[in-house]
């Protein structure tokens, strides 16, 4: 089981970009997927969507971010807009909760894309 992230970049506040995630490699089931960001001394939680399509956000981003399903399966894409300094980090694609069909089940972690937000 692998993620490939896809989007991110640079761009002006106030702007907006769109991540994507796919999961490869066979599995049962995953209770969710969805993003974590890094930045210096933070982890935090930006959006997760479950497998029955409840959403959950991170208090910073409501309102500006919305996670939803990719139109292919076990994908899921993450629309940011008005952007802001403080959302620069390294995003990370997370798939919780996996039930592999030839691998260990568990939580997957993508190898993260960057996002800088800056003038």
């Amino acid at each position: 089981v692998q993620l490939v992230e896809s989007g991110g970049g640079s761009v002006q506040p106030g702007g907006s970009l769109r991540l994507s995630c796919a999961l490869t490699g066979s599995i049962f089931s995953m209770n969710a997927m969805g993003w974590y960001r890094e930045s210096p001394g933070k982890h935090e939680l930006v959006a997760l969507i479950t497998s029955g399509g409840s959403a959950e956000y991170g208090e910073s981003v409501k309102g500006r971010f919305t996670i939803s399903r990719g139109n292919l399966k076990n994908t899921v894409d993450l629309q940011m807009n008005s952007l802001k300094a403080e959302d620069t980090a390294v995003y990370l694609c997370v798939a919780k909760g996996v039930v592999g069909v030839y691998s260990g089940g568990g939580d997957f972690w993508g190898q993260g894309t960057q996002v800088t937000v800056s003038s």
